[in-house]
């Protein structure tokens, strides 16, 4: 089994369709595939060449552009595991991810690659670099043999960040990919077929843009719109131009349309699918963007761990505003206390999971990884409550957790950094209601006795350290801050 085989099969059954149609900010041009498949078989042989072997990892730095879907298949084609890093990290953060995966090839374009080459130089480090568009790589001549993979074997090296801060990678295999897309195709008058028009604008280095948009799209042989950035007019207009009709978006895209000024002037008809997932998608939104295009948006949850699907409100009559649906059809899903025993419905417990498509474990973390699972049950973190009909509603999240734009931020990462400053003393950071990006990072700063710090100069302390969406929004300075007796921070007080 290599799930690169979905590639394949879709160039023999449509060889000569546009797979994807793209552009930096207008669709611009477009590849078959035919010629997508012949750029994956280049990127493997080219791997090959290098020395990769199977379950060795290879990083991709890369936005949404043709060469990441390439590269994508091209290393799962050689038996490798991808790891997709995210645009928006330091040279830093980039550095440490690199070196806990201990990938041998990295494979990038634009900015993000590199910033990922001088992340390689500074760790000094034997990692071969390679710029798409991988004119080192040979041109295949022949259609390149299937590397043999079982479905236990990790395909992909996603990192989610950690309790302590530090990186994590969840360990996806080639069964996890392929069953969660079996079960999101199982879903009633929602599954994407070969005639549908697929939006692709969510980061393909995050799980719900590599494993729902990309893999739904290669797997149905439908075509995507690839967007390399979102801008949310230019957006709507792709979607009119390109008759679009399957958008999967993240809580703040939708926001963004829900919000623009004579939004309704747009014609959305083509439009027959609008998933959302990722974060929480505020209620008022659902109102408004069925108002203005006459389009229901079904909103699903999931994490990482569980690459990435788990619940969607497909698996209903219509949207309830407020709940992420039901299980998918595989997804065992319990909501328990914190003895492990079933709640009684309607009161608010962790959500605990199981199915074929939930991760192997942590990458060289055995200890959180038994951490994480009880009796078989991956422990998601995330409290909620489910009502008569078994329609889950999220409420609250066990762990500190902070989702900004659907980007997971632990409140330890930006507490260490700040700590770091030599003004600051003490520190506590939470998550704070964010009108277009969900939630928001705010910071309370104590300062040694003496030191002088503004809000700006520790805002600039951050910035140079940590990804954009890990920026404290707000930084307050404070006297205090409230500790328990055993010292650690009351964030409930700080809330």
């Amino acid at each position: 089994m290599n799930l690169s085989n979905l590639l394949r099969r879709a160039a023999q059954a449509a060889p000569d369709k546009p797979a994807l149609r793209y552009g930096a900010t207008t669709v611009s041009g477009d590849i078959s595939y035919r010629e997508l498949e012949g750029e994956a078989d280049r990127v493997a042989l080219g791997l090959l060449g290098l020395g990769v072997r199977p379950a060795d990892r290879v990083a991709v730095a890369m936005p949404n552009v043709v060469a990441f879907v390439s590269a994508y298949f091209g290393i799962l084609r050689a038996g490798g595991v991808a790891v997709p890093l995210n645009v928006m990290l330091s040279e830093q953060e980039v550095g440490a991810i690199l070196r806990d995966s201990g990938a041998a090839v990295l494979l990038g374009a634009g900015p993000s690659g590199e910033l990922a080459a001088r992340a390689v130089r500074s760790l000094e480090c034997d990692v071969h670099v390679i710029v798409a568009p991988f004119d080192d790589f040979t041109e295949p001549a022949w259609p390149f043999p299937e590397v043999h993979r079982e479905e236990d074997d990790v395909a992909v090296l996603a990192y989610t960040s950690g309790t302590t801060g530090s990186p994590k990678g969840v360990m996806l295999t080639h069964g996890n990919l392929a069953a969660n897309l079996r079960q999101q195709m199982a879903i009633p008058d929602a599954h994407v077929t070969v005639d549908d028009v697929l939006l692709l604008t969510l980061p393909l280095f995050h799980i719900f843009g590599l494993n729902v948009t990309l893999g739904l799209l290669v797997q149905s042989a439908a075509t995507g719109i690839l967007l390399e950035r979102f801008d949310a007019v230019d957006c709507l207009h792709t979607v009119e131009e390109q008759r679009v009709s399957v958008m999967f978006g993240a809580p703040p895209m939708y926001v963004a349309w829900a919000s623009l000024p004579n939004a309704e002037r747009h014609d959305l008809s083509c439009v027959r699918l609008a998933i959302s997932g990722a974060a929480p998608l505020p209620v008022g939104v659902l109102a408004r963007f069925k108002s203005f295009f006459g389009i229901d948006i079904y909103e699903g949850y999931g994490l990482t761990e569980t690459a990435p699907t788990l619940t969607s409100n497909r698996m209903g009559d219509a949207p309830r505003a407020g709940s992420v649906g039901l299980p998918l059809p595989g997804v065992e899903l319990r909501v328990v206390d914190e003895d492990g025993d079933d709640v009684e419905l309607g009161d608010p417990g962790e959500v605990v999971v199981r199915g074929p498509n939930v991760f192997a474990g942590y990458w060289n973390k055995e200890s959180d990884t038994a951490a994480a699972f009880v009796d078989g049950w991956f422990r998601t973190g995330d409290v909620a409550v489910r009502d008569e009909e078994g329609y889950l509603y999220l409420v609250d999240r066990k762990r500190d957790l902070i989702i900004v734009s659907g980007f997971n931020v632990f409140p330890a990462e930006v507490e260490e950094v700040l700590l770091d400053h030599p003004a600051v003393l003490d520190v506590a950071v939470i998550g704070v209601l964010h009108e277009y990006s969900g939630e928001a990072v705010k910071a309370f700063v104590v300062l040694h006795p003496g030191a002088e710090a503004t809000p700006e100069q520790l805002l600039e302390h951050v910035r140079r350290r940590l990804a954009r969406f890990k920026w404290p929004q707000t930084i307050e300075v404070v006297d205090a801050l409230p500790h328990l007796p055993t010292g650690k921070v009351l964030r409930r007080a700080l809330r």
